[in-house]
């Protein structure tokens, strides 16, 4: 292993761990103003910046939208020739230079007054033409590069990200943004899917679903988790209420013993209260009863308010989806 690779990344992430020290202690009032107006704001948050900057700014404006706060990214080439029509005297300019002297940015300044639309400046220069001309002065630390040369923007965009990350979740702790609001933003993720995907989703239902009547023998339950392919089966009594459950598991165990599978009920080798889940149950909250307290489980029955059957659900159901516990 050569030391001399893992010495020279360890001193860049301790350069960028100082820089963020840095902005941490500097953390004041321009940022309290800068939460302050967006959230007061009946516009939207337009993020602006070029290079290094534009790409931070992207990523703000994602996850200020993603966690609550209406955003988007404009870049300033784009605003010049005719997307300015996207800002309104609403909406909040929250405009990204780390030197404040950018000249793509400078030269949309005045059209940005003439719309009336707030302008925030994020830059680690007070006395740039950039702060000179915002409305609140956001700042940022101006901090050592972690390049070798003190050069490439890394510390100072790592920085940037942060002050992003850190408005983005105030706003939402103020807008009392929960996580069925995160789930509404992200249907085709794997968060999404663990926030919204019921039991009912996803259950086997009705010819689908194992079930044998209590009083049948042993051999008709071994087959109908043969032909459903659950590895197990839900037990219920004439009124159609769950009263047990058999895996291949107790099975096994009960014909190790030897006995007549044709002639032994499943009332005797069946678990008279198991473990279930309401259809109405979140999907991942399945998996957690599947898994928790020692269990490896790979099947749940699914009842109702009265105990009835309604479906069965499987461990691969879940995982097949991207839900882990």
């Amino acid at each position: 292993m050569n030391t001399r690779y893992l010495e020279s990344a360890r001193d860049v992430i301790d350069k960028e761990i100082m820089a963020l020290e840095q902005l941490k202690s500097t953390l004041g009032d321009g940022f309290v103003k800068t939460v302050d107006v967006i959230y007061s704001s009946n516009g939207k948050v337009v993020v602006t910046g070029v290079g290094k900057s534009g790409h931070i700014g992207r990523k703000i404006a994602a996850t200020l939208s993603s966690l609550g706060t209406p955003a988007f990214f404009l870049h300033p080439n784009d605003a010049m020739h005719g997307d300015l029509g996207m800002i309104t005297k609403e909406d909040v300019v929250f405009a990204i230079s780390n030197s404040g002297e950018s000249d793509e940015l400078l030269r949309i300044i005045p059209n940005i007054k003439l719309i009336g639309a707030t302008l925030i400046a994020v830059s680690n220069n007070s006395t740039s033409n950039l702060a000179k001309h915002a409305d609140i002065f956001c700042p940022i630390p101006k901090v050592d590069e972690a390049c070798h040369i003190n050069m490439a923007p890394t510390s100072s965009t790592t920085v940037t990200i942060a002050l992003g990350d850190a408005l983005a979740i105030v706003l939402s702790d103020l807008h009392q943004f929960k996580k069925d609001n995160f789930a509404k933003f992200h249907p085709a993720g794997v968060l999404g899917k663990r926030l919204t995907t019921k039991v009912s989703d996803i259950m086997h239902t009705d010819s689908e679903n194992a079930v044998v009547h209590i009083g049948s023998s042993v051999k008709t339950a071994l087959f109908e988790i043969a032909k459903k392919g659950f590895g197990s089966t839900i037990v219920i009594d004439s009124s159609n209420v769950l009263v047990g459950f058999i895996t291949d598991g107790d099975i096994r165990r009960a014909m190790e013993k030897e006995i007549n599978i044709t002639t032994t009920l499943v009332d005797e080798i069946m678990t008279k209260i198991p473990v279930t889940i309401s259809e109405e149950a979140l999907a991942v909250d399945a998996l957690m009863m599947m898994q928790q307290g020692g269990r490896r489980l790979s099947s749940l029955p699914v009842v109702n308010k009265e105990n009835n059957p309604v479906g069965m659900l499987t461990s691969s159901d879940i995982l097949k989806l991207g839900i882990v516990y």
